[in-house]
């Protein structure tokens, strides 16, 4: 186990209908490498996660509710997928309000499968290149954003993204380099 990410605090931005493997794969990646990790959410208790959308798939419990966190508080941000989760996300004012300021900051986020829908609510991709699950991609377009669909993991700068689970070995991999490039030990 490495730990080139000791001391970093990583948010996870989640919510009821998260696909549980784009979840716990990147976490346990982050983990792996030293980082803390935090599920940041709209409500307090577990959110349910799903597998394919369609399967319940347990539940992770809630560290800290959005309206409390603070992206000072964080190095980095890993927003998963699943249809319902960034759905609801991105029709929260606080949740979007949280992926801007994270955006704004320049610190490294992390993004895959349908987790850039709140990236375009936040008005966080113009003139990015990303890559999404298919069917988001034309609102990722018309949301100013250039859309790779042939690579696994695309970086741009801060923004980490990739298409889906098929691509977490690849996509794990890129956000422990990228967030590893970035961090800044904070004490605590």
């Amino acid at each position: 186990m490495t730990q080139e990410l000791h001391g970093m605090r990583v948010a996870i931005l989640a919510t009821d209908g998260v696909e549980r493997v784009e979840l716990d794969l990147p976490r346990g990646a982050l983990q792996g490498a030293g980082a803390k990790t935090e599920i940041i959410s709209l409500r307090p208790g577990e959110i349910q996660a799903r597998q394919f959308d369609l399967n319940g798939a347990g539940t992770f419990p809630v560290d800290r509710l959005v309206t409390d966190a603070s992206v000072g508080d964080y190095h980095a941000l890993l927003l998963p997928g699943g249809t319902m989760n960034p759905d609801q996300l991105r029709m929260d004012r606080d949740a979007v309000r949280f992926v801007k300021d994270f955006m704004a900051s320049g610190k490294p986020v992390a993004s895959i499968c349908h987790g850039p829908w709140t990236l375009v609510e936040a008005d966080a991709v113009r003139g990015r290149r990303l890559t999404s699950w298919p069917s988001i991609r034309t609102d990722l377009r018309n949301a100013g954003a250039e859309v790779v669909t042939d690579q696994e993991v695309v970086v741009d700068g801060q923004l980490i993204t990739s298409r889906g689970p098929a691509d977490l070995p690849a996509f794990c991999a890129a956000i422990v380099e990228q967030f590893a490039r970035a961090h800044h030990p904070m004490p605590g």
